[in-house]
């Protein structure tokens, strides 16, 4: 009969307190430049990023008169144009004034939206302590029908057209 002999033979036999302080360095090799890493970040003192303050004024733009409540909203842009998460909405004041202090430097993407009117929409780079930007909301246009009359889009009239018939190539001469 075969003697089945320890499965764990290929390792020596050891000391339980030698094995858990070899593992116990080994981590923490592996997780103090880790831990170092997201110490440093933490530190970093976000005041040293240059910030701006952006000022916002909406108007109408067919008397100039402002949009009050009218929402802006801030999103940052990365360098492949895409905005990231994330954002920050204001509301616009009785003059159609708000303003944020802290915004990086950087692409912004700015949008406002306001009942009764078009959503604007525009990328800015902000690369100034302090911007201010002027929007100039629009009404709504109508929406165009094939099946409505527009006297604008004047149809030439079949009648009025002066141009010879085309000669008959079969015809003879006389």
């Amino acid at each position: 009969m075969a003697k089945i002999s320890n499965m764990n033979t290929a390792l020596p036999p050891s000391n339980d307190k030698f094995t858990m302080r070899i593992i116990w360095r080994i981590t923490a090799c592996l997780l103090l430049p880790l831990a170092l890493a997201g110490a440093a970040a933490a530190q970093r003192d976000k005041s040293e990023d240059p910030t701006a303050v952006l000022s916002f004024l909406i108007i109408k733009e067919d008397n100039g008169k402002p949009v009050r409540n009218a929402a802006v909203i801030m999103h940052p842009v990365n360098s492949g144009g895409k905005q990231s998460r994330g954002g920050l909405e204001l509301k616009t004041d009785a003059d159609g004034k708000t303003s944020f202090d802290g915004i990086p430097y950087g692409k912004l993407r700015v949008q406002v939206l306001a009942s009764g009117f078009q959503t604007f929409g525009e990328d800015y780079e902000v690369d100034q302590a302090k911007m201010t930007f002027t929007v100039k909301l629009k009404r709504p246009q109508g929406q165009y029908s094939i099946y409505e009359n527009h006297p604008a889009d004047k149809q030439p009239d079949k009648k009025d057209d002066k141009t010879p018939p085309p000669a008959d190539p079969n015809s003879k001469p006389q």
